[in-house]
C-alpha cells in the first residue's frame, strides 16, 4: 500500500466537493488539497440552477469562473393563470462544472475514476490500495439512505434538445403545470440554453421514488410536439431527490457520522427541503470551510454539524409546507397550491427559494390577504382548514 500526506482530503467530487476544492484553492492556495471522485467527470451528469437572489456577493464570486446560462426573467404557468417574474435565473451544466475545475485546480488535486473504500479522521483508502493521509477529511459522497427522514420525492427526467432552426423561446419556464398531472404534482421545466438548444424536464412531486423512463420520455415527446419543437436529443438527465417533510435529524446525522470526519453537501443535510435546490447551500458551505480551513478535522466536523442543525431549524417552515402538499386532497389538484403561491409578491417568492422566508412572509403564505395563497387552496382541496392551521402552528 502506498500513501501520501496532505492537508485536506475531500471524498466525493459532486457539486459540494467540487466547490469546496475550488474555494480552498482560491483562498488558501498554499494548502495541499485532494478531491477524490469515483467517476471520470466531476459533478456526474447533472444540471444545477439557481435564482440570482439566492446568492450573496461572495457566492457569486466563487461561481464566476463557470460557464453558465443566464436569463433576466422567467415565467410560470398553471390552468387559467400565467405570470412573468423579473428575477434573474442561472443554470450550470456538469460538463461545464468539470471543465472549469480541471482548468483551475492544480495538477494532482483531482483523483478521478477511483472509489473510496473507506475513510476515517486521518485519511481515505482508495480502491487501488492507495492511502491518502490527511489532517482533515471531508465526506461529500451524497446520501446513501435517509430512513431517519420522512417525506416524498421529486422525480424527474430532462432532455437536451437541439432544434434545426431557432426555437424562439427567450426565457425559462420554471413551472408549467397547465397539463395532465398523472397522479402527482407534475410540471414541465424548460430552459432555452441557446437559440437552437432547449432543456426540457418533466418533474413530479410524488409519494414514491418510482421513475418510469419510458412513460416520462413519452410525455416529454408529447409536450415538445404540442409546443412545436422538433430536433435531436443531445443529452439526458434523470433523478430522484428527497422532498423532506420531517423526521429525526439527529438520527440522520448519526447515521452519516464517522468520528472526526467533516460532512458536507446533501450528505450533511444542506439542501432546500421542499424544492431540493442545493447549489446555494453548497456554495455557502464551501466558503465557510475555506474560512476555517486551519481547523483540525474534529473541530471542522463539529462546526459543520452545528451549521447543519441550524439549517434544519431555519428550514422548518418548508417542511411544514411539504407535509401540507402531500396531504392535500387528490394529487391531480395539488397544482392549485402553487398557482396561489405564485400570486404572492415577487420578493417574497425570492426569499422562499433562498430559504430566507421571514415571519411576515410565513403569515402571508399561510393566512394572507385574499386570494389566500396556500391555506385557502388546501382548505378547498381537503376540507380540513382548521386541522392544517393547527399543524402549521
Amino acid at each position: 500500500m502506498t500513501a501520501r500526506r496532505i492537508d485536506l482530503a475531500i471524498a466525493g467530487g459532486g457539486l459540494a466537493g467540487g466547490l469546496i476544492a475550488l474555494a480552498l484553492h482560491r483562498t488558501r492556495p498554499e494548502l495541499r488539497v485532494v478531491l477524490v471522485e469515483q467517476g471520470q467527470a466531476i459533478g456526474g451528469n447533472h444540471r444545477w440552477s439557481w435564482f440570482a437572489s439566492d446568492l450573496d456577493a461572495d457566492s457569486v464570486a466563487l461561481l464566476s469562473g463557470f460557464r453558465t446560462a443566464s436569463w433576466g426573467r422567467y415565467d410560470v404557468r398553471f390552468p387559467g393563470y400565467r405570470r412573468d417574474l423579473g428575477t434573474a435565473y442561472h443554470s450550470l451544466a456538469s460538463v461545464d462544472f468539470d471543465a472549469a475545475l480541471r482548468r483551475e485546480l492544480n495538477e494532482g488535486m483531482l483523483v478521478a475514476g477511483r472509489s473510496v473504500c473507506s475513510l476515517d479522521a486521518r485519511g481515505i483508502d482508495l480502491d487501488n490500495g492507495e492511502r491518502i493521509e490527511a489532517r482533515t477529511v471531508i465526506d461529500c459522497r451524497g446520501i446513501d439512505s435517509a430512513a431517519q427522514l420522512t417525506g416524498g420525492w421529486q422525480v424527474f427526467m430532462g432532455r437536451h434538445l437541439r432544434t434545426p432552426r431557432p426555437h424562439g423561446v427567450t426565457q425559462p419556464t420554471i413551472m408549467d403545470a397547465d397539463l395532465e398531472q398523472h397522479g402527482a404534482y407534475r410540471f414541465v421545466y424548460t430552459l432555452p440554453l441557446s437559440a437552437q438548444d432547449l432543456f426540457v424536464e418533466d418533474t413530479y412531486y410524488a409519494e414514491t421514488p418510482q421513475l418510469d423512463r419510458n412513460a416520462l420520455s413519452g410525455r416529454i415527446d408529447r409536450y415538445c410536439q404540442r409546443a412545436g419543437w422538433q430536433g435531436n436529443p443531445v443529452g439526458f438527465e434523470t433523478g430522484v431527490l428527497p422532498v423532506i417533510t420531517g423526521g429525526n435529524f439527529s438520527a440522520f446525522q448519526s447515521a452519516h457520522r464517522i468520528d472526526g470526519v467533516a460532512v458536507a453537501g446533501t450528505r450533511g443535510g444542506f439542501m432546500h427541503p421542499l424544492t431540493s435546490y442545493s447549489l446555494p447551500f453548497a456554495v455557502e458551505t464551501a466558503l465557510a470551510i475555506a474560512r476555517d480551513a486551519d481547523l483540525p478535522g474534529v473541530q471542522l466536523a463539529a462546526m459543520l454539524e452545528a451549521r447543519a442543525r441550524q439549517h434544519w431549524s431555519r428550514t422548518r417552515f418548508y417542511r411544514q409546507l411539504g407535509r401540507m402538499l402531500f396531504r392535500a386532497g387528490t394529487a391531480d389538484e395539488r397544482w392549485r397550491i402553487f398557482a396561489r403561491f405564485y400570486r404572492l409578491p415577487r420578493l417574497l417568492i425570492e426569499r422562499f427559494y433562498a430559504a430566507q422566508t421571514t415571519r411576515l412572509d410565513r403569515a402571508r403564505v399561510l393566512c394572507g390577504k385574499p386570494p389566500v395563497p396556500v391555506m385557502g387552496a388546501l382548505a378547498a382541496l381537503v376540507g380540513q382548514g382548521r386541522a392544517l392551521e393547527r399543524d402549521a402552528a
